[in-house]
């Protein structure tokens, strides 16, 4: 969330920033902030004099019984009865206010980068970057959910019979080559320096709370209300949070961790040609990559990031694009994103396939992830992290990219992995 002496600073900034979001009441929601950080503020004071004015009385008591003028002692006794009272009534009154604070707080997105321009939703993203051969399969060309059935390499079917719609089963050569993706998705993040993790698919409210999905994703997320966790969305989630409430030391950022995990989304949406098959899936396999970095160093981790991204998808041979998204399409956590695009030369349309986002101090001031700086000062560290990669419709741009006459071939890189060059 955004910092409140930033707000108070850089009002016009932070109402700038949203307006490029579209974010409705702005100006009404950040004034409320504001109010409510002043009445905070103010009770503080109050509270600090009152408990020093205890303090101060309770010592002099102390003296007075010393001295044995116990009916004068008595008396200030009465006093600091009366404050302990009032300071109990200021401290009821200054967590209420708080907690008004944080609740508005958390319903502010962050500002946008300042290269992020206005704009309504995806239509008005940005494409910086376009690379790759889209093939020409002429009109006998399937779509991958097509491919699937026609080589019984994926059960749609067979998934919803098992769970329902959005949970597809994966079978021989298609598990295979699931599995090899997942391989060496890994083994290209590790090798560019990420350290693996394996963590765990269910997190707590906290951690909700700390990178971001909650309060605002609640109704996307699988809730198990026995044990009050959450099924995550992403990778991204535990892995950022194994640094909440951390102090790091300047020397040990930047901090950058690769894990796989299945992924759960309640909002796989409607119905369509552009959700079918592998396209939107309730429970689908990722590969993130996750970045703890010095403020200073972040947006160039973040085109690091980029550029790590755009070796893999060149090693797999898919044509692709980059998008810078515009405010109205930018997540509500992140500062700045990147979206990755292949083509679907089947489906005649571009996948979103992958996202790199820098958060810059948004989830470090909910995670309280701070590091000391060379001054020897406590300071938020900036968060960022990536796809690399999403695999759903990885695997259907190469269906589909891949499908010969002879059957669908594997990209090269691939082979070592999967142990075979087609499915046939």
């Amino acid at each position: 969330m955004l910092q409140i002496q930033f707000i108070r600073e850089n009002k016009q900034t932070v109402l700038d920033g949203l307006a490029k979001r579209n974010f409705a009441n702005a100006e009404t929601i950040i004034d409320e902030v504001l109010n409510t950080d002043e009445a905070r503020r103010s009770t503080q004071v109050l509270l600090d004099n009152v408990l020093a004015e205890s303090n101060k009385l309770s010592k002099e008591i102390g003296a007075l019984f010393k001295s044995g003028e116990v009916q004068k002692a008595n008396l200030i006794k009465e006093k600091t009865g009366q404050l302990k009272e009032e300071s109990k009534e200021l401290s009821e009154k200054l967590n209420e206010v708080s907690d008004k604070l944080q609740n508005l707080l958390y319903q502010i997105p962050n500002v946008p980068h300042a290269s992020v321009v206005a704009g309504k939703n995806e239509e008005d993203n940005e494409e910086i970057y376009k690379e790759g051969t889209i093939p020409d399969l002429g009109d006998k060309a399937l779509p991958h959910w097509e491919l699937a059935k026609k080589y019984d390499i994926i059960d749609f079917d067979l998934g919803a019979k098992v769970t329902g719609a959005g949970f597809p089963i994966y079978k021989g050569k298609g598990a295979r080559l699931q599995r090899a993706l997942i391989s060496y998705f890994l083994d290209k993040n590790t090798a560019a320096g990420y350290t693996e993790v394996q963590v765990p698919h269910l997190i707590n409210e906290a951690s909700g709370y700390g990178t971001g999905q909650l309060p605002d994703k609640e109704g996307q997320m699988y809730h198990i209300t026995v044990d009050d966790l959450y099924l995550i969305p992403t990778a991204e989630v535990p892995i950022t949070n194994m640094f909440r409430g951390d102090l790091l030391k300047e020397a040990d950022l930047p901090k950058s961790f690769t894990g796989y995990t299945p992924c759960f989304r309640r909002e796989a949406g409607s119905y369509g040609a552009h959700v079918r098959g592998l396209n939107r899936l309730h429970q689908f396999d990722k590969v993130e990559i996750v970045r703890v970095e010095h403020p200073d160093n972040s947006y160039n981790a973040l085109n690091g990031m980029v550029e790590h991204i755009k070796e893999i998808l060149r090693e797999l041979k898919l044509p692709y694009r980059i998008l810078r998204l515009c405010g109205g399409d930018t997540g509500f956590t992140s500062a700045l994103t990147f979206d990755f695009e292949l083509y679907s030369t089947a489906q005649e349309r571009w996948l979103e396939i992958s996202s790199a986002s820098n958060f810059e101090t948004y989830q470090a001031n909910r995670l309280k992830l701070r590091f000391k700086n060379k001054d020897g000062k406590s300071q938020l560290a900036h968060t960022l992290n990536g796809s690399s990669l999403a695999l759903p419709r990885v695997l259907a741009g190469i269906l589909e990219n891949y499908q010969t006459e002879e059957g669908i071939k594997i990209p090269e890189v691939l082979v070592p992995y999967c142990g075979f060059d087609i499915i046939d």
